[in-house]
């Protein structure tokens, strides 16, 4: 089960971590860690990818915690060094989404991207952020908002 949900797992990660691949894998491998000892506790009455997802949710809070901060990603000096840089292989392509995604509140990120990317439903995206459907969805709501005006106004640049 883990298999089939590696990919979406990671891209979440990368995604909740602004682009820092070495930051996402470090806790992609320490979630399914956990998940594995973790598997006799499962139940199967509850998805298992939400099981799994949220797992990865409080692996990388913990990560943060004791990093200092909830922001782990990439730096805004390193952001616009890479927004500037011209790059021929398109390997850049998401940085101005993960500077956007790292600009806002971490619960806001982490609505949005299991909502949208993820494709959780707000029940779901609860469950997984420990939290009530209604702050989902006013998370989500303000999420929406603060990027849009983010990416507003790196398009008006």
């Amino acid at each position: 089960m883990i298999e089939k949900e590696q990919e979406a797992l990671r891209r979440f990660l990368l995604a909740l971590c602004c682009g820092n691949r070495q930051e996402a894998e470090d806790i992609a491998q320490e979630t399914f860690i956990k998940a594995y000892v973790a598997s006799p506790s499962f139940v199967e009455k509850f998805k298992f990818t939400t099981w799994l997802f949220k797992i990865a949710y409080n692996t990388f809070l913990d990560k943060a915690k004791r990093a200092g901060g909830y922001n782990i990603g990439l730096e805004e000096r390193e952001v616009k060094s890479v927004l500037s840089h011209e790059c021929s292989d398109g390997s850049f392509e998401y940085e101005g989404l993960y500077f956007a995604l790292s600009s806002i509140p971490l619960k806001e990120r982490t609505s949005i991207l299991l909502f949208y990317i993820g494709g959780y439903s707000v029940r779901e995206t609860a469950s997984i952020m420990n939290c009530s459907s209604g702050a989902v969805r006013v998370l989500l709501s303000r999420g929406r908002k603060r990027m849009r005006k983010l990416l507003e106004n790196k398009n008006n640049q």
